[in-house]
């Protein structure tokens, strides 16, 4: 793999430092009321430039994780990005996908940090959507709810274009994280649970949000690495620690173990397959983790400038990233193996 120099290694604190949680956040913003006229304009997927990722518009540096045979994959990769706009100050509550500052975030940290792990199993399709402000979560009964609702209206229906324009009856795999999972998880109830759509399902990756083992009523969670058909889910916190409120955040929640993808409850080093680091490099054997009730316990990862995740309890937003080479490589295990009972 070329290593991607363009990037700053400093960019790692977005995933493991700079990205403020709404369970660590303190109720401090400024805000205003939801309200239409503030609404930014409605995006129209049957344009490219309403979408981050095509199979036809790969960046270069995505690229460079990609498949070089793309024409030739069978499966295609549906990814929502997480939450992006957290500044205490920023009052919209929602993003327009013109924002040329999130749009940069889109591509140069959500896309090459998590979507990227996804690249060889499939062909990648995301959509800018008008995510929602951070504080839509800890502000839900004041116009965090509306917020959310609308940019859910964004990734239904780039999902309904996406099926319309683009799938031609390819099987699917769903990608969310946090704010992600929060709408990837409503479109597995709204057009895969239960209907047609679910025959095409090889998996959903929907960590960074609890999802529950009874969420859907016939999409189950996966507990052997080339299960297919179900989801996975996990949260990341440092080993020996726990939120210290918002345990609705974790409490009850499946977790899956991201390393072996089974039932084990704990792994060594030598089985984690490996970290991606924003200079482009994949660390292995860079952690180990122990699972308990809703979350995953990390250690502290082994990679350069490793001494700052001392001070982090959180890793909510390396949920991908800190298990990157491990994601990728069991996407491909489960493509293979639905690819394979669909012959």
């Amino acid at each position: 793999m070329k290593i991607i120099n363009k990037l700053s290694s400093f960019k790692l604190f977005f995933f493991l430092f700079a990205v403020v949680s709404f369970y660590n956040c303190k109720s401090t913003y400024k805000t205003q009321a939801f309200l239409q006229e503030n609404i930014p304009p409605k995006p129209d997927y049957t344009k490219e430039s309403s979408w981050a990722v095509l199979p036809e518009k790969y960046t270069e540096e995505f690229k460079q994780y990609a498949s070089t045979n793309i024409d030739k994959l069978q499966t295609d990769v549906f990814y929502v990005y997480p939450t992006l706009i957290s500044d205490k100050k920023d009052v919209r509550w929602n993003v327009p996908i013109t924002d040329s500052e999130q749009n940069d975030k889109v591509l140069n940290k959500a896309v090459l940090m998590q979507a990227s792990a996804f690249a060889t199993a499939g062909k990648v399709y995301v959509p800018y959507y008008r995510q929602a402000h951070i504080r839509s979560y800890r502000m839900f009964n004041q116009g965090g709810k509306e917020a959310q609702e609308l940019a859910y209206s964004d990734v239904k229906n780039a999902f309904e274009i996406y099926l319309k324009k683009y799938n031609n009856g390819r099987p699917i795999i769903i990608v969310g994280h946090s704010q992600g999972t929060t709408h990837t998880s409503r479109l597995l109830k709204e057009f895969f649970d239960g209907k047609p759509l679910q025959s095409k399902l090889i998996a959903a990756y929907i960590p960074g949000i609890r999802m529950k083992a009874d969420t859907y009523t016939s999409i189950q969670p996966m507990t052997t690495p080339n299960e297919t058909g179900g989801f996975v889910s996990w949260n990341t916190y440092k080993k020996g620690h726990y939120p210290k409120k918002d345990k609705d955040w974790y409490k009850g929640s499946v977790t899956t173990n991201p390393i072996t993808w089974d039932n084990s409850k704990e792994t060594t080093l030598e089985e984690h397959k490996g970290f991606l680091y924003t200079n482009g490099k994949i660390y292995d054997e860079a952690l180990s983790i122990k699972i308990t009730d809703g979350l995953v316990w990390s250690s502290n990862p082994k990679f350069p400038m490793c001494f700052f995740m001392s001070f982090l309890k959180n890793y909510h937003a390396g949920d991908i990233n800190l298990f990157w080479q491990d994601i990728r490589d069991n996407a491909v295990l489960r493509v293979n193996t639905w690819l394979k009972e669909h012959e």
